[in-house]
């Protein structure tokens, strides 16, 4: 007799909403990474001039946390162990990208949301990192 060990239904309702959290992410990477001129209408000279001199590395950075991210989520979604080392990888771009705006503005640049969004994102990464290792040691990733 073969016992599978199903993962409640907060796990899916979680790995959905983080999957929706990282393709909004994935959006605005593609949304700041091309530029488009719906994002360039909604921003002040000078705050266009700050993104055309994001470092190539903090956009790579920007890039992988949240395609890491997001294949993580899927990876979740699907049950794999995966999910975990991704939602890591994601996280420690997470990191670099975090390092490059903190050298490149001042506190007082970031209005609230902005702010809020620079405390949230590490916050949400480290989670998916925990939930993920907790799942495993569940049994709900394989």
């Amino acid at each position: 007799m073969t016992t599978t060990n199903q993962p409640s239904k907060s796990f899916w309702i979680i790995s959905i909403l983080a999957l929706i959290w990282n393709l909004m992410g994935v959006n605005q990477y593609i949304l700041m990474a091309y530029k488009s001129e719906g994002v360039r209408e909604h921003l002040t000279p000078e705050r266009l001039a700050l993104i055309d001199a994001t470092p190539t590395w903090a956009t790579a950075a920007f890039a992988i946390a949240v395609f890491a991210g997001a294949f993580g989520c899927i990876a979740l979604l699907m049950r794999k162990k995966i999910a975990n080392p991704l939602f890591i990888l994601s996280f420690l771009a997470i990191v670099v990208q975090q390092i490059d705006a903190f050298m490149r503005f001042e506190i007082s640049d970031f209005n609230t949301m902005e702010l809020s969004m620079t405390i949230m994102i590490p916050l949400f990464g480290l989670f998916l990192i925990w939930y993920s290792k907790s799942a495993i040691i569940k049994g709900w990733l394989k």
